[in-house]
């Protein structure tokens, strides 16, 4: 099995906290969000890729970055040392030259430029199901100090713009969680680390984002796929799971994509034409089964984007719209 595909194996989401929806609240004919994120967001190919695609389909994308690609592994030895884990250690690997970390922070800062939000999705990719407040802490300073630290690590201290500092410092408020997979510890620790919005639940179906935290909360949702239409998370691995057994498959690579786009408009048709609950979808910087999955999102988003009264947006573009709708709604109520 491919290295990638091995490290990304990982991510089968086994202690992921299911959510119910909450109830849809705001009026019918609000905007419709369209919300695509990528986890892991390190392949400089696939880096180039996406931006290219929200270029050409007028998107904003959330970047869930994990830090232990702007680090060597040599570098991790003397660095980072994840809770539990021995010195040096990363699920996901590393940055394999120091040219490499100076092409991904010129897209991190090329993407922050261009209105995308970059978020964090920790350092190693490791479970943090029983980690507590302080280990969650230790691993947010690890991601913090590896994105102030990059232009150096990268051996191009010279060229680090102006403004990535305090970018680096105070500008990463969203997170997912590795495998989904969350602790009591958690909630605290990023209000610690003054994170305004948390994208680690799934949910039954698309939802709003919940509150009850302190923070809102998104979830990625179960969507109808295939001919049965059994409800799958909408994310790229779990359909490459679905359809190959986590198995790369070239050969029916165009049955995937046909499939996958078509999950997704059927989703996307049903909030749209219902109560416009935010769809969100999530993807890895792998492409899975001959880039199945990001050929289908190319294409939804090309055919969506641009109809009427639809957005498609990063998860912070997304809070201020929802929060404006909510307040129409409750002026609405009197």
């Amino acid at each position: 099995m491919p290295r990638k595909i091995l490290a990304l194996s990982l991510c089968l989401f086994p202690t992921a906290t299911l959510a119910d929806p909450p109830a849809a609240r705001l009026p019918a004919k609000e905007k419709q969000l369209v919300i695509v994120s990528f986890d892991g967001a390190h392949d400089n190919a696939l880096w180039e890729k996406s931006l290219s695609m929200a270029k050409r389909t007028g998107a904003h994308f959330t970047y869930f970055l994990s830090c232990t690609f702007l680090m060597t592994k040599s570098d991790a030895r003397q660095s980072y040392k994840a809770p539990g884990q021995k010195a040096g250690r990363s699920n996901v690997g590393f940055a394999q030259s120091r040219g490499e970390i100076a092409i991904r922070a010129g897209h991190i800062w090329q993407a922050h430029l261009e209105g995308h939000d970059i978020g964090s999705h920790a350092c190693g990719h490791f479970d943090g199901k029983g980690w507590s407040e302080a280990d969650w802490e230790n691993e947010f300073a690890s991601f913090r100090t590896s994105l102030v630290d990059a232009w150096e690590k990268a051996d191009k201290p010279e060229a680090e713009p102006q403004g990535w500092a305090d970018f680096a410092r105070n500008g990463i408020k969203g997170f997912r969680a590795p495998y989904l997979s969350l602790s009591d510890g958690l909630m605290p620790a990023l209000e610690a680390f003054k994170f305004t919005y948390d994208a680690s639940l799934v949910t039954k179906g698309p939802g709003w984002p919940t509150t009850a935290d302190g923070m809102p909360r998104f979830g990625l949702p179960l969507i109808p796929e295939g001919p049965s239409h059994r409800r799958v998370i909408g994310m790229d691995y779990n359909l490459f799971i679905r359809h190959s057994m986590g198995v790369e498959n070239r050969k029916d690579s165009a049955r995937f994509e046909e499939r996958t786009l078509a999950a997704y408009r059927e989703a996307f048709r049903k909030e749209y034409d219902g109560a416009r609950i935010p769809l969100q979808l999530g993807f890895h910087f792998v492409e899975m089964n001959g880039g199945a999955y990001w050929r289908a999102l190319d294409r939804f988003l090309t055919e969506t984007c641009g109809k009427p009264d639809v957005a498609c947006v990063s998860y912070a573009d997304a809070l201020p719209l929802i929060e404006d709708a909510r307040k129409k709604a409750d002026r609405s109520a009197f």
